[in-house]
């Protein structure tokens, strides 16, 4: 198989083997010494040094491998400081959306000298976000969160507070899509970043802002995505489902710009919670069937179109369908079987109502709507 390289939001590499030419893409976006963000656990299964095996020694700065499962401002900070005393000129994230959200407050961090938080979309920060932003080159060894192609990062800021920085600025310059790093995953982190890049494909199709092309990328992205999941999980050799899950979860990513929804407005606020650590994938897949409910009213001729993509016809029942793939992958069924106390709730519903997901939810959210989500949830 080939590697194509299509443009679209930004320029995107992608197929087996497309690490190949990371040199390439570094030389192309003038970057001389890297900072290389990523976790351990990726490290140590190996991919980084696979990704960086083409690059010239001086080409590499410095490999932080520090990044938290869920980014916070302390990490940012602190990779911050390497970024500067290695002399680094951009950035080099490989790993999942942990890794690369870092690597995107980073680059901000590193050309804006303000308090982080004043660059919160939510606190009307977007507009101070500028392209002075350093280059960043994603290549994702999970298929899920589209990051790679996504214009926001997550981070939890110091108080506590899980936000959303959102700019065209802070997209990647550079996606390296090599479906090739996911095949060492395992079965439960296929099913939910996989049930992830569903979940965007969903929101941002039920999106009520006005963007055809988005939506039939969308759509696209939903079928391959349902087609090629539990295959995925069951052989994650699989060359076939890891390449269609892997455009799946980019499809999903280039669909951001409408905006999300419920799913991700409730675990945002979930995920940002110092305990119990929840994964996002899990939580979007145990909360999807019940946002699926709550949302029919408010976009019925949407519905059939989803129904057609994933296979289903007539009057199916979209949210029941989702509940039996979580059953046939093996995720949870609920929040208690995540380990998330009640008495996280009223937290969750206020962090929620002021997530920037909220507001392109096809039905508007009150808290008692968010709160019997949750309770269904349970």
């Amino acid at each position: 198989m080939t590697v194509s390289v299509i443009n679209y939001l930004t320029t995107i590499r992608f197929g087996e083997g497309a690490v190949g030419a990371l040199a390439d893409d570094l030389h192309e976006l003038g970057i001389k010494r890297a900072l290389v963000v990523t976790d351990r656990g990726v490290r140590d299964a190996g991919l980084v040094e696979h990704t960086l095996a083409g690059l010239p020694a001086t080409q590499v700065a410095e490999v932080f491998d520090e990044t938290p499962s869920n980014p916070t401002e302390q990490a940012a900070a602190a990779a911050l400081a390497r970024y500067r005393e290695c002399g680094a000129d951009g950035l080099v994230a490989i790993g999942g959306g942990s890794p690369i959200d870092l690597a995107k407050a980073i680059a901000l961090m590193a050309t804006h000298d303000a308090p982080l938080e004043t660059f919160a979309a939510t606190l009307g920060g977007t507009p101070r976000i500028t392209a002075a932003v350093a280059p960043v080159v994603a290549v994702p060894t999970t298929a899920g969160t589209g990051s790679e192609v996504g214009r926001a990062a997550l981070v939890t800021l110091s108080d506590g507070r899980k936000l959303g920085f959102i700019s065209a600025h802070l997209i990647p310059k550079r996606a390296v899509c090599d479906p090739e790093l996911t095949y060492g995953l395992p079965p439960a982190l296929t099913a939910a970043t996989g049930i992830d890049a569903i979940s965007h494909c969903v929101e941002t199709y039920l999106s009520p802002r006005d963007n055809p092309p988005a939506e039939a990328i969308a759509l696209d992205g939903l079928r391959r995505a349902t087609e090629h999941i539990e295959l995925a999980a069951a052989d994650g050799r699989n060359l076939t489902a890891r390449r269609e899950m892997m455009m799946a979860a980019l499809q999903g990513g280039l669909t951001f710009q409408k905006g999300l929804g419920a799913i991700h407005a409730i675990s945002h606020p979930a995920g940002g919670l110092e305990t119990p650590a929840l994964h996002h994938g899990m939580l979007n897949a145990v909360l999807m069937p019940h946002v699926l409910r709550f949302n029919e009213p408010a976009a019925p001729e949407k519905y059939v179109a989803l129904r057609r993509a994933v296979g289903l016809s007539g009057q199916d029942d979209l949210a029941a369908h989702f509940d039996r793939l979580n059953d046939a992958l093996g995720l949870p069924r609920s929040l208690s079987a995540m380990g998330l106390p009640r008495e996280a709730i009223p937290a969750i519903v206020d962090g929620a109502l002021k997530d920037h997901s909220a507001a392109t939810n096809p039905r508007p959210l009150t808290p008692a709507d968010i709160e019997n989500i949750l309770t269904d949830a349970f």
